[in-house]
């Protein structure tokens, strides 16, 4: 998470923290960089009409580490950006808080969101949201995804849940025949679901790379 400072450019910032997944639109192309430089194809497949996806990395100097989509699925970079340059903040919560705008979405027939739309009471208990191709779709009107896309979602869990919900979630996923791919987000990380049921322990993303765990609800310990 990156707490945001007060600045007179944030339009629309429904948190006061940031978190990954949540897609940013800055002021400029010079607000992007990065200490060894960015690929070529940035300056001509990325404007400041795109968004940028906040990603895990280790704070430095109030900057906010963010990745670029490209045109094409090979191109990814990451990059940095200075609070400041902050117009909009769209959150994958938002994205789906509207049903009715989801029914109504040009993307409304792909296999993904149709799925999207019938999980939305089931997941009515949870905190939760869309990322991947398909928030990305959806926060810019974007074509990018099809109708073989997965669907990605994420779930934000503060304290521990017992594992038959999981289980139970779980399985109601795999009814669907659009595959679906849940991150579980926790104060120190996010984790794979299937992984997690799978194994009992998964790798935990956070800001200073993957750690293995078998408890994402309790801080890691720092290797010596």
């Amino acid at each position: 998470m990156y707490c945001l400072g007060q600045h007179k450019n944030t339009k629309e910032a429904p948190l006061d923290i940031l978190r990954p997944h949540d897609l940013l639109w800055v002021d400029e192309s010079l607000s992007l960089f990065h200490p060894q430089g960015l690929p070529e194809w940035v300056s001509c497949h990325w404007h400041p009409a795109l968004p940028l996806v906040v990603r895990r990395d280790e704070d430095t100097l109030s900057n906010i580490p963010v990745g670029i989509r490209g045109s094409r699925r090979c191109q990814r970079a990451a990059a940095w950006i200075k609070q400041d340059a902050i117009v909009k903040v769209v959150t994958p919560e938002s994205l789906i808080a509207d049903i009715a705008a989801l029914q109504r979405s040009p993307f409304a027939h792909y296999s993904p969101i149709l799925t999207l739309i019938q999980l939305h009471r089931d997941l009515s208990a949870w905190r939760w949201g869309i990322t991947g191709s398909c928030g990305y779709a959806l926060a810019t009107g974007i074509d990018v995804m099809h109708q073989d896309s997965d669907l990605d979602l994420v779930i934000f869990c503060p304290h521990p849940v017992l594992p038959s919900i999981y289980h139970s979630l779980s399985q109601r996923l795999q009814q669907f025949s659009c595959r679906v791919d849940v991150q579980i987000e926790t104060p120190f990380g996010a984790f794979a679901l299937n992984e997690w049921l799978r194994d009992g322990c998964a790798m935990l993303k956070t800001s200073r790379g993957p750690r293995l765990t078998d408890n994402p609800w309790h801080p890691l310990q720092e290797t010596p």
